[in-house]
Parts: C-alpha cells; structure tokens; sequence
C-alpha cells in the first residue's frame, strides 16, 4: 500500500472471540501512543464544549445564542473540510495534526485566561470558537486518514471502531467532570484544564514514526478537491451513507446544542444535571462504538439505514420526557444509534477509499458530520418560537423521514459490502 505504513507489522493470529478481536490493534506501537495521548486531551476537549455552553447560556439565557457558538465553531468545518482533506493527501499528516493540536491549545488558553480574568464577553467566545473551528476543518479530515497509517488496512475497522470507544469514554468523563468543576469553581477552570490536556497528543505524536509516504505529482488545489468529489459520489452506498450522516447530523445531533436549555429550562435542573446528561450521551455512544465491532461484514452496508430509523425514534421519546433519570435512560439508546451510523459511514469511506483519495473522502464524511452547524441554528431559532421540546421533536421527525427514505432508496438493488470496491454511477 502506498503511503505511511505502520510501524509494527501485522502478524498471523490465532482466531478471538469477535467481542475482544477489536482489542488487537493496541499491538500497533503508533496506535497505543495515539489512544492514550488523545483519551487525556479529549477529556479537556468534552469540558470545554460543556463549560462554554453552560457559560454562554449563564451570560445570555438564549437558546438562539447557543446555537450560534456551535454554528460559529463548526461552519468553517463544514466549508474548509475539503481543503483541509486535500492538504492531508499531500503533507506529512503527523506534523500537520502537531501544529492543528498546538493551536488549538494556544485558543483554549486564550479562553481560560479570559474567563478566570472575569472579563470575557459573548462576543469573544464566539470569535474563539470560530476559530476553533478553523483549526478543526483541518485537523479533523487528518486525523482520520493517520489511522490507516497507524494500523493497516487488516486493523482499521476495529481502530474505527477504538477510537469511537476512546472518543465517547472521554465524552461520558469529559462532562462529568466538567459539571463538578464548573458547580465548584467556574468555568474557567474547565478551559485550563483542556488547554493543559493537549501535552498529552502532543507528546504522543512526537514519539510515532511512520514511514514516509513517496512523492506523488499534485494537480491544482481545486482540481483536486472537485475529483475527490466525484470520487466519493460515484460509488453508490458511500453517496447514501453521506446523506444518512448529514441528515441525522443537522436534524438530530443538532439538539446537543439546546442541551443546557433543556437541563435548565425543561427539567429546572444546575449544572450538574448538564453534566448528567451529557454524560449519558457519551455512555450510549461509548457502547454503540463497541456494538460497531460486533457487526457482521454483511450487515455493515444496511447499517447506516437502520440506525437512522433508531435515532429518530429515540429523539422523538426524548422530547417528551419530563424527569432527569428518564431523559437519562432515553439519551443511551438515541446516542448508540447515532454513534453506530457515524462509524459504520465511516467505515465504509475509509475502505472504499483509495490512498491518494482517502484524505478528501474523509472530509466528506466530516462536511455530512458537520451539517450539525446548519441544525444548530434551525433548531435554536425553533427552539425560540416554538419552544425546546418542539425543536427536538421536529428533529427527531425529520431524521426518521430521511432514514425511511434511505430504506426506500435501496429496493430494487442488491446492497453488499463488497460493492464497495467498485465504483457504481
């Protein structure tokens, strides 16, 4: 395979049980580096999200202005996500995800420093997390495409599969942490915390090698980013599972943003509530990443379909709960169907995806995560007029919509994984 190859190689194994064959990629030198630097600085990360929500909800009471800071830290995702992809097809990805990190410490200790200070404004944190967002439109696209790299092509599923674990474990702490520190000492703490927690990433990246990947002749930045494109649309359960992810993100996944509105407004509850919450979303996508290792290959190109259908269903429930433990008990189950559509989108991509085209068809399946952005504001400005509970509602109506329209989209054809080897018109 061209490109950066792992370090350690993969060798012949006597067959595991399927519930622990996903714990065989922490062979991999590079990935056992880049799970523990990175479970420490997600941590942080998950605090400040919550304390930056809790914060501009405090300073504002408006589920419109809530909206607009996830808005603000995620739509230069959405845009700039295909020329950060492009970037990674021709960069050493290890250093570009070194200075991504780096900048994205020095942005969280500019916040904290505001925040401890007392001086901070709306204003500010919404032009912090915009830029934010800017480091993340290529840090995100990047960090994917190393996990091939990092384990081969025989371990990427499973390491799709960690790094969900890794991601949503870091979500149930992150928050939990994030509501006592911000209950006992104020947010800014929580955004020290983070800035603090990306020494973790930084140390690890510093110790991976990775083989270099030879030169290849570029074409124009442009040029590029439209055939990855049309790379990425000509295989047929690739364009469904982009528009399955991008539909269940800005109509469902959406409704994190009203999160603080509804512990406070709809269950009268502090911020330990939030924390609660938040907390359970990362348990249920903590264990839909595990339930993602454990789907038979043959199931995997339906996935995404059924776990729509799930998620639209849960949220619906979850607009009408009226206490902290049945939100709690709902928010498991909803998070878990969203993670196993995330992952199993993701899984497609990155297999179906050549070497040279990897790092733009990536950026894809974060442009369909990131339309969240565009969810944040409609169901904030619903959320205004008509209330938080009918915000949710009307999302959780519309991801069950675009799923069964999924559903419908594939009778009459023959969905196998293997076709996605092949590209289709």
């Amino acid at each position: 395979m061209p490109g950066m190859r792992p370090e350690t190689t993969v060798r012949d194994e006597q067959p595991v049980r399927p519930a622990l064959a996903v714990l065989g990629v922490f062979r991999h030198r590079n990935f056992r580096l880049f799970f523990g630097g990175q479970l420490v600085s997600l941590m942080g990360s998950w605090m400040q999200t919550v304390a930056q929500a809790w914060l501009v909800y405090a300073l504002t009471h408006s589920p419109f202005l809530l909206g607009l800071t996830t808005f603000c830290s995620q739509v230069t995702v959405f845009f700039l996500a295909p020329f950060g992809g492009m970037v990674a097809d021709r960069v050493d990805r290890r250093r570009l995800v070194m200075l991504t990190q780096s900048a994205a410490m020095l942005q969280a200790a500019v916040l904290a420093g505001l925040t401890l200070a007392g001086v901070v404004q709306v204003w500010e944190i919404v032009a912090l997390a915009f830029g934010l967002g800017l480091i993340n439109a290529f840090d995100m696209p990047t960090r994917q495409a190393m996990l091939l790299d990092m384990v081969g092509a025989a371990d990427l599923r499973h390491a799709i599969a960690v790094n969900s674990m890794m991601f949503n474990l870091a979500r149930v702490i992150g928050p939990a942490l994030a509501g006592v520190v911000i209950a006992v000492t104020g947010e800014g703490w929580c955004f020290a915390a983070n800035a603090l927690s990306f020494g973790a990433v930084l140390v690890s990246l510093t110790l991976m090698r990775f083989t270099p990947r030879p030169p290849h002749r570029h074409q124009h930045p442009l040029r590029e980013i439209v055939e990855g494109y049309r790379y990425s649309f000509r295989h047929r359960l690739i364009r469904v599972s982009l528009l399955l992810m991008a539909a269940s993100s800005c109509f469902g996944a959406a409704y994190l943003t009203l999160m603080p509105a509804f512990a406070k407004d709809m269950l009268h509850g502090t911020a330990a509530h939030y924390g609660w919450l938040m907390g359970s979303v990362g348990l249920g996508a903590f264990i839909g990443a595990w339930g993602l290792s454990l789907i038979k290959e043959r199931w995997l190109a339906l996935t995404p379909v059924i776990a729509g259908c799930v998620f639209g269903v849960t949220m619906m429930v979850f607009a009408a709960t009226e206490t902290l433990w049945q939100s709690m008990a709902v928010l498991v189950p909803a998070a878990m169907s969203l993670m196993i559509l995330g992952g199993a989108s993701n899984t497609i991509i990155q297999t179906a995806a050549s070497e040279q085209f990897r790092g733009r068809a990536i950026s894809h399946y974060t442009q369909a995560m990131m339309s969240m952005t565009w969810g944040a504001l409609i169901l904030g400005a619903l959320a205004d007029r008509f209330g938080v509970r009918e915000a949710i509602l009307w999302g959780g109506s519309v991801v069950l919509a675009s799923s069964t329209l999924g559903w419908l989209m594939r009778r009459g054809q023959e969905w196998k994984f293997e076709t996605l080897k092949q590209p289709r018109e």
